[in-house]
């Protein structure tokens, strides 16, 4: 399979995204935890160009592979604070909306909402609609696995 598109976006879309990211990383969240995030809303896509560019930059910032490659089971798993499978239950109900899922449950909200300040919820929040969107951006396009940012 190849990628459909090879050429950069818009510098206007790229800044805007830019943004996006600097306000998640400005609320007061790991990044370890947000690269969890990413990571496991991505293999719930399928996204390939995801899972592999979050896998390299959390290795190079120091996550071990044991936790990485738990990330699909982390319910079954002791590798994981209950600060950290809150933020994967939030980002798994976020990004399974489709087909009658029930989303964000109340529970899983207060869940997450024990462990995290508002500004912190936002940043969570945020990380996974953005991660959705590029699963999204990269399914469309056929983006390949192989690249980093």
């Amino acid at each position: 399979m190849e990628a459909r598109m090879t050429s950069p976006a818009d510098p206007d879309v790229i800044t805007a995204i830019q943004h996006l990211y600097k306000a998640v990383h400005a609320g007061g969240v790991d990044g370890h935890l947000l690269a969890l995030v990413h990571l496991r809303a991505s293999q719930i896509n399928g996204c390939s160009p995801c899972i592999f560019a979050t896998i390299q930059a959390a290795k190079k910032a120091g996550e071990t592979d044991e936790r990485l490659h738990n990330v699909v089971a982390w319910r079954e798993t002791p590798f994981y604070t209950e600060q950290e499978r809150a933020a994967l239950a939030l980002a798994e109900a976020a990004t399974r909306i489709q087909d009658g899922a029930p989303g964000v449950t109340d529970e899983i909200w207060d869940a997450a909402a024990g462990h995290f300040t508002n500004e912190q919820l936002g940043a969570i929040t945020l990380e996974i609609a953005m991660t959705n969107f590029f699963n999204r951006l990269n399914h469309t396009v056929r983006e390949q696995a192989g690249k980093t940012w």
